[in-house]
């Protein structure tokens, strides 16, 4: 199954029943497929008029209790950032899949890592965040967006899966998770909708006049990623058990990783590869532990250095940290990478 083909079908396997889209490649097989499936699940399915009118339309049906998702590409992201804001401040729920392509700007289909960025600093201006989770695989693109909604209403956050151009069009075996019945719209504590006498009205809403109240909802926000860093923080390691050398990668460039240890190992270098699943939460202290066992950590990404950022801030100088990427939609090679390593140990 292709990659986008295992995005759709995941969200439809995690309840999704509303989608709200715009073209753009290199991820326009999911609003594509979903035009397809989301009438047989009978879920609701509309091709907006730009990014903007489909995150709005995230955040109306989100509001009415939907299990609801769009999909884009960078520039689409970057489109989005106004509607994740108001999401946030409103406190709703929703997921949002972002398969990166190289930019700025329009800039190409290219395989990217450039949203590192947009996606965990980004959801618009103010104090706040969506929950980021970077899949690394076709199945892992399956299962995460499938449990991005649970998660999603779990944390009262909106939900980023981040891939990129290679993820979204690669093809692997991936086991579908069962679809069962799902409703369209659900009444949770705070969601509207009609027809509910004697309860009390519910108001979703992203102005707040009052600082206080403002001060409050920002807190409440601060606790529920909190309580995402004790509960959701994710990551794996392969390779050797004591490193010399760290390379820290995620996604795509996890996979091209996982080849470079491989090879170190059989020339008798000791690595392994530290691979964050969850960017927001950042598991900080698993590459902190690591740092201060070993000499050297290499930060692998597709951008001239975005992710390096939260390894530094993590590792606090425990060791040297060096970075190796490539940018535009270049990809970096396990050969590239390779060479990297033998300088950096001078061997």
């Amino acid at each position: 199954m292709e990659g986008n083909e295992a995005v759709a079908e995941g969200a439809i396997a995690g309840g999704c029943r509303a989608f709200f889209g715009y073209p753009i490649t290199p991820q326009s097989q999911i609003p594509e497929y979903m035009s397809w499936r989301m009438p047989q699940v009978g879920g609701i399915y509309l091709q907006a008029e730009s990014e903007v009118a489909a995150i709005n339309m995230v955040y109306g049906a989100a509001a009415a209790g939907a299990r609801v998702m769009t999909s884009s590409s960078s520039p689409g992201i970057s489109l989005m950032q106004e509607g994740l804001s108001y999401m946030l401040g409103a406190e709703i729920t929703g997921v949002v899949v972002d398969i990166a392509r190289g930019g700025p700007g329009l800039g190409n289909i290219g395989a990217a890592q450039s949203d590192y960025w947009i996606t965990t600093r980004g959801a618009g201006h103010g104090d706040g965040s969506t929950l980021v989770l970077a899949p690394y695989s076709v199945q892992e693109l399956h299962d995460i967006t499938a449990e991005s909604f649970e998660l999603s209403e779990r944390f009262r956050l909106p939900v980023t899966v981040l891939g990129d151009a290679y993820l979204g069009q690669m093809r692997e075996p991936c086991l579908l998770r069962p679809v069962g019945d799902a409703p369209l719209a659900r009444q949770l504590g705070w969601t509207v909708g009609g027809g509910l006498e004697g309860r009390d009205r519910h108001i979703v809403n992203s102005l707040w006049t009052n600082l206080e109240v403002m001060e409050q909802m920002n807190l409440r926000m601060a606790d529920r990623l909190a309580r995402a860093k004790a509960e959701l923080t994710r990551w794996e390691e392969y390779g050797a058990p004591e490193p010399e050398i760290v390379l820290c990668a995620y996604g795509i460039m996890a996979r091209v990783c996982e080849t470079v240890v491989d090879w170190c190992l059989e020339r008798g270098i000791a690595a392994k590869l530290f691979r964050p699943i969850s960017l927001v939460p950042f598991p900080d202290q698993a590459i902190r532990s690591l740092a201060g066992r070993a000499k050297h950590c290499l930060v692998v990404e597709l951008s001239l250095g975005q992710f390096i950022e939260d390894i530094r801030l993590s590792v606090q100088g425990l060791c040297p940290v060096s970075h190796y990427g490539r940018t535009g939609g270049v990809v970096c090679t396990p050969e590239d990478v390779l060479d990297h390593v033998v300088e950096i140990l001078g061997r």
